[in-house]
């Protein structure tokens, strides 16, 4: 028997994405692959990471994965504005590209400021939506794969209630959602060039991709065609409540134009309704759960935190390199500590996925038509909260 291929990867990046990204490929196990280059502007952070996760080598030039023959995988983990441009060079290079959330967004262009506050909504959804256009001419032109990395879509309760949808073909009348945290670990969040958006980009993307993904292993289930007909919004600021003075310590959404919270309500051309809340700016811990109310049943899931390890400590003392989780309150007093996070979340599901669908030509949860949906689905809840009406798609 001929001993297979491996699949050789360069990961673009090496923050917090990167380290998730990499934790998946360690743990997805039962393909061969070689972990070769990591891609990053500064070789010292990437040489720790190079170190940390056993990558052969560093570059710091994108051009040098692209012209590396023996790279067949690049893993995208940069800011999003370089996705579509990173992700077409890629394609038409015929090397598979692994993208991460968001798959786009609006961005301005150099040195503009304010764009969240200065550019209409409507506007930012026509120069994305041509950006889509052309990834996708890409994708179809290409003789490589395009893989989205949206974790949620793969976390393990997501996953198993995906397996009961498909059994019962149960209808989905209402799902309710939250992802809450407070503040950001990136200090770029406040500015809306740097994200595309604010806590409904980076947050409450990842509930609004598990509901829409339900809904699409619903309709495929019963061989129904199911669309989204409108998006209804509010936005704000609530870490601008006017507050006393001693009283904002806690607050660590640090918002100027982006939105801290948002309330998203999705509408189903089967009348199912969806309900999407996503915030920076409360206190407690992260918070990420969805509730999915059908005909003849109803799931519950806790993706994180879950409970599966709580703590109570007194101090902090020798916990420093010990991970707690993401964003989480002191570790003193009682805690929900995150168990397998890489496993929980789905990045281990999702890098497995997109390494079987290369090795096995296994279908993807997450194609490019989710990816753009969803994108849409954003950008409408926008343009809702800003004209302060419903918008039909």
């Amino acid at each position: 028997m001929s001993e297979k291929k491996q699949i050789v990867i360069a990961t673009i990046g090496y923050g917090y994405g990167g380290f998730l990204h990499a934790n998946g490929y360690l743990n997805a196990g039962g393909i061969p692959i070689r972990l070769k280059t990591v891609c990053g502007v500064d070789p010292e952070l990437a040489e720790a990471f190079r170190a940390k996760y056993g990558y052969e080598q560093v570059v710091t030039d994108y051009e040098d994965v692209i012209a590396d023959p023996e790279i067949t995988l690049i893993d995208l983990a940069v800011p999003p504005v370089l996705h579509i441009p990173f992700a077409i060079k890629a394609l038409k290079a015929n090397k598979n590209i692994i993208v991460e959330k968001p798959v786009t967004g609006y961005f301005g262009n150099r040195g503009d400021e304010n764009i969240g506050r200065t550019v209409s909504k409507a506007d930012m959804w026509a120069e994305l939506d041509s950006r889509l256009a052309e990834l996708e001419k890409a994708i179809k032109e290409s003789e490589a794969q395009f893989f989205y990395a949206e974790d949620f879509v793969y976390a393990t309760p997501v996953q198993k209630a995906a397996e009961i949808l498909r059994a019962k073909k149960s209808k989905i009348m209402f799902m309710h959602g939250i992802e809450s945290i407070i503040g950001s670990t990136s200090a770029a969040a406040s500015e809306w060039k740097n994200f595309g958006g604010g806590t409904m980009m980076r947050n409450g993307i990842h509930i609004l991709s598990t509901m829409m993904y339900l809904k699409q292993v619903e309709a495929e289930a019963r061989g129904e065609e199911i669309k989204v007909k409108s998006v209804t919004a509010v936005m704000g600021q609530i870490s601008k409540v006017p507050l006393k003075e001693g009283e904002k310590q806690y607050a660590q959404a640090h918002p100027n134009d982006v939105e801290d919270c948002a309330n998203v309500i999705v509408t189903y051309s089967d009348g199912s309704i969806c309900n999407v809340v996503g915030t920076d700016a409360i206190v407690g811990g992260s918070a990420n759960t969805v509730t999915v109310a059908c005909n003849d049943m109803k799931f519950h899931m806790h993706i994180t935190q879950n409970d599966l390890l709580k703590t109570y400590c007194c101090d902090d003392d020798n916990l420093d390199g010990v991970y707690w989780g993401e964003l989480n309150p002191p570790k003193t007093g009682w805690n929900n500590v995150f168990i397998s996070d890489e496993v929980i979340r789905g990045y281990t599901g999702e890098m497995k996925n997109f390494l079987e669908a290369i090795e096995y030509g296994k279908k993807t949860e997450t194609t490019f038509e989710l990816a753009r949906d969803i994108i849409h689905v954003i950008y409408a809840a926008y343009q809702s909260a800003e004209e302060g009406r419903t918008i039909e798609l």
